[in-house]
């Protein structure tokens, strides 16, 4: 396995120079750092193979995730915004492929974070988005990207909330792309067992985050660890796992996440690297 943390631990807006985050998470200890394309989307070409050139010094991998604006739902019922939506993968795509990266993951079948003082329509929208993905999916493909459609807890989403419900949504895409992302923090509040959930997932799992249940850095928290490595063994998962722990208040970020009080207990920054570089070696051992 390859170990990564995404670059928002240590920032509270998602728009960032990710130059300083490729050169520290590999003196942390990290194999990846995971991206969110944001960032990535005015970029020019240049400056995107810039980064790369930085990251194949460093011997560093590159992932990407998103959680998309409304305006581009994929499970929207509104053509306008489906075409921008499709649009705008089609970019996203040629990006990371020119970046060699080559995978995608987050809330991307839907919207993040939801309104939920809008009506919802589960069925329809799921309907609408298995079709969209199943042709966004098929724009992935060929460019060797993996669309990795992340399971999120019922407060941020509510098309995939369990693994059961991811395996029926990717097997109705069918698509070779498109694949399931579990993450511990949402698996901690919607599924009855996340040993049973990683092995329902299985052959699918194309993506898997970590964290506490508090969104702390793994190995700060009473999260069954051991259990769930030896799950993702037995499920045959030997891909990337990638740390997204969120402790700061404030921000674009904080406020997203809805971090409401200081997790992180007014660490520095050296502090908080400490804390990860402590983590991500607590990870390899534990998963090993």
């Amino acid at each position: 396995m390859r170990y990564g943390i995404y670059y928002a631990y240590w920032t509270k807006n998602w728009q960032v120079d990710y130059k300083e985050y490729i050169r520290k998470v590999k003196r942390l200890g990290f194999d990846i750092l995971e991206m969110s394309v944001i960032p990535l989307i005015n970029a020019s070409d240049s400056e995107l193979l810039e980064l790369k050139s930085i990251a194949d010094a460093e011997g560093l991998a590159l992932t990407s995730g998103y959680g998309p604006s409304a305006q581009y739902n994929l499970g929207s019922s509104d053509p306008e915004i489906v075409k921008n939506a499709v649009d705008f993968y089609g970019e996203i795509f040629r990006k990371l492929e020119l970046m060699d990266i080559h995978k995608i993951g987050g809330g991307v079948y839907s919207y993040w974070p939801v309104d939920y003082s809008k009506p919802v329509d589960k069925a329809g929208d799921w309907a609408n988005s298995v079709a969209n993905v199943r042709t966004v999916g098929k724009m992935a493909l060929d460019r060797g990207v993996d669309f990795n459609l992340e399971v999120l807890n019922r407060f941020e989403g509510y098309l995939i909330n369990t693994a059961a419900e991811a395996r029926k949504f990717v097997t109705e895409v069918d698509v070779p792309s498109v694949k399931i992302m579990l993450d511990t923090f949402h698996m901690n509040i919607e599924e009855d067992s996340m040993t049973e959930a990683i092995a329902t997932a299985g052959d699918l799992l194309g993506h898997f985050h970590v964290g506490e249940r508090n969104r702390k850095v793994p190995g700060k928290g009473n999260m069954p660890w051991y259990e769930i490595g030896t799950a993702l063994k037995k499920a045959g998962y030997d891909k990337d796992i990638i740390m997204e722990p969120f402790v700061m208040m404030g921000g674009e970020v904080g406020a997203d996440i809805k971090i409401w009080h200081d997790i992180s207990e007014g660490a520095s920054e050296a502090k908080l690297d400490e804390d990860v570089a402590n983590s991500v070696q607590f990870l390899r051992h534990v998963f090993g």
